[in-house]
């Protein structure tokens, strides 16, 4: 694993390809993956390089600060969390690592952050959105869904499990994530200004079960987003379809992906 210092801290990341090598053609876009909530590198095990094999892209999966192993974060996190990673670290990230095409494919959190991300200003070198089981305002099966994690992270069965992947930062990421969407505040968190202004084309994935976000997730960004939106519903999925359905969802990755390029 490598690391790069941003201001916010330093970064865990891994490429994937050729990326930095002789082999790597430094015109083709970069895929940059961006994870959940109580997600890090090493917990999209290997998606992005099944990912980066079918569409020829050389990938970047990165821990956000407070995961894996990047730097702590400060406890609690704000409210806007995601906006502040959307609008600052990841610009950050990607001009310290000297990144300009770039396709970003984000699940949960990280899919909202790419809604922002895409949707705060113009970035001539975005060609497009994939996200994956996205929020773009808060729903109450979200906070329903968020105080049955917490009950399991108290009861030590989850943080545990979470403790493997986060080391030392597992209070930070479960913490820092949870603690703010079961604030009351929360119900009032809303992207959707952001999503009306992406100009780049959307791709949407959502399962039919997930326990963490309804449809009307994905028909507000298709109604808000301009640059154009695909949408795919997949059946018996849940709020991971890289996890739950990976064939369905490296599929229709690849056809958005390829369309972009």
């Amino acid at each position: 694993m490598q690391g790069v210092d941003t201001p916010a801290g330093r970064i865990e990341y891994r490429w994937v390809g050729h990326r930095g090598s002789a082999l790597h053609d430094a015109a083709l876009p970069v895929l940059v993956f961006l994870h959940e909530g109580l997600g890090c590198v090493a917990l999209w095990r290997d998606f992005p390089d099944q990912l980066a094999q079918a569409t020829g892209l050389p990938a970047l999966v990165y821990s956000r600060i407070g995961y894996g192993g990047s730097s702590p974060c400060v406890l609690p996190r704000p409210l806007t969390y995601m906006h502040e990673e959307g609008e600052a670290g990841l610009p950050a990230l990607l001009a310290a690592l000297g990144i300009q095409k770039h396709i970003l494919v984000g699940h949960s959190d990280g899919a909202s952050i790419s809604l922002i991300y895409a949707g705060a200003k113009a970035h001539d070198d975005l060609l497009g959105v994939a996200v994956l089981a996205p929020h773009s305002f808060c729903e109450e099966v979200s906070v329903t869904s968020i105080r049955a994690a917490d009950k399991a992270y108290a009861d030590g069965e989850l943080r545990t499990r979470l403790a493997k992947y986060h080391g030392d930062n597992v209070d930070c990421a479960f913490r820092g994530w949870c603690d703010a969407w079961l604030d009351p505040a929360f119900m009032h968190w809303n992207i959707e200004d952001y999503v009306a202004r992406i100009m780049v084309p959307v791709l949407v994935i959502q399962g039919e079960d997930d326990e963490y976000g309804t449809v009307a997730q994905v028909d507000s960004i298709a109604c808000h987003a301009k640059g154009g939106v695909e949408t795919f519903l997949l059946p018996g999925c849940g709020h991971s379809p890289q996890r739950d359905q990976p064939a369905a969802t490296l599929k229709a990755l690849a056809g958005f992906v390829e369309k972009l390029i």
